[in-house]
């Protein structure tokens, strides 16, 4: 892999707990607007500036974009946020609980990306796309990462842990429990070393953040860098992705389950547990009770059989990448997320799945093919607003 270190745009070390934010794609609008109240330091003003205008106003006008702008340049006037004055590769480590994880933040090859080395699983929205490309393009920075795996490497495991043996740069616990740590590495033979072990690594894996680099992409060119965080992949954690479907297709509840089962699904019921505990069975919540669901001859994906055994052809939800009767939770916000929004009646029925393994998503990557939309949550999710990457930097 072609991974360069950049000039770094940084927090002040006295601002390091405050800046940091929670990446664009894991708030809505609203949800953002109520945890930036009050906090003119939160790069929620960067990544999701429409909070800081009239909520009728689309999230896409460029009314939008150019207050991103404004917002990330009066952190840089105000002394916020300061650039390195050397190039450097940086290591991030989360800690949640007892899992930790540490990656090398460099500026990968938008080359690599083209040439499928840096290897995809899913597909883009065009919407989403276009999105994060404009907002990447007036900002003129790379706010947040792309999150990405690599097949473990003893050489780069040692440079990661003799380079944080020492105290960490900027060091913190966000309000949600998860510890964010970073190291600066910007002596010359250091950077030579991670940077030609880097160079061994024959391939990464976009684990999060598919929107992010093909905008990053689009913006800087084939010739161009972007943002990145390379994680071995031993060290990540893929939590399940639920799903959640509006109504029942016009059904009864009696009616859908015997459609279910009609399609090869047996239907264990009552059932208390909520989470499957194998791959081949779904947690289903529907009329207030779980039942699990088991797919008769289940091989390959959970998350695609249940698309092409049930969403589709029972619930009638094509493309799941457009529908809106299907909405998509993270197995970070819990079963109870499912139960509340069923139990509301803005849902009818949820369904939680058995994790993806990260083996299944190199599997595929590597075969060319894709996964279903939505079939990847990684916790803990990185902090935008650590480190950012200029469109200027060579």
């Amino acid at each position: 892999m072609d991974v360069r270190p950049f000039r770094g745009l940084r927090p002040r070390p006295d601002l390091a707990s405050r800046i940091p934010s929670l990446p664009y794609d894991v708030l809505d609008s609203d949800e953002a607007r109520k945890l930036a109240a009050g906090d003119a330091h939160t790069f929620l003003h960067v990544v999701k500036p429409e909070i800081d205008l009239d909520p009728a106003i689309d999230p896409h006008d460029e009314r939008v974009y150019a207050r991103g702008r404004a917002n990330l340049d009066a952190m840089r006037d105000a002394g916020w946020l300061v650039r390195d004055a050397r190039p450097a590769f940086y290591l991030y480590r989360l800690r949640m609980g007892s899992h930790v994880q540490t990656g090398i933040v460099g500026a990968a090859a938008v080359a690599d990306y083209l040439a499928g080395k840096i290897k995809r699983h899913e597909h883009t929205r065009p919407d989403k796309e276009d999105d994060r490309t404009r907002h990447t393009q007036v900002l003129g920075a790379q706010p947040g990462p792309v999150f990405l795996a690599y097949r473990d490497r003893p050489d780069l495991d040692r440079i990661v842990t003799r380079q944080t043996g020492r105290p960490a740069d900027a060091e913190f616990v966000a309000v949600d429990g998860v510890g964010h740590q970073l190291w600066a590495v910007d002596a010359p033979d250091d950077v030579a070393e991670i940077q030609a072990a880097l160079s061994d690594v024959p391939a990464s894996y976009i684990a999060d953040g598919h929107h992010r680099a093909a905008a990053y992409a689009r913006a800087a060119g084939s010739g161009g860098r972007f943002l990145a965080v390379h994680f071995p992949a031993s060290q990540l954690r893929i939590l399940d992705y639920n799903r959640l479907v509006k109504d029942l297709g016009g059904r009864t509840v009696a009616g859908f389950l015997l459609d279910a089962q009609a399609v090869g699904f047996a239907v264990v019921s009552p059932w208390e547990p909520k989470r499957p505990a194998r791959k081949g069975t779904f947690g289903m919540y529907l009329d207030g009770a779980w039942r699990l669901l088991e797919a008769s001859g289940s091989g390959g994906l959970d998350v695609s059989i249940l698309q092409e055994k049930l969403l589709g052809p029972v619930l009638g939800v094509g493309d799941p990448r457009t529908d809106p009767r299907i909405a998509f939770v993270g197995g970070g916000r819990g079963v109870e997320e499912l139960e509340r929004r069923v139990d509301s009646g803005a849902y009818a029925v949820a369904f939680a799945l058995f994790p993806t393994s990260l083996d299944e998503v190199m599997s595929v990557a590597d075969a060319g093919e894709v996964m279903p939309p939505k079939s990847t949550w990684f916790e803990p999710k990185l902090r935008s607003g650590m480190v950012v990457r200029l469109a200027d930097d060579a």
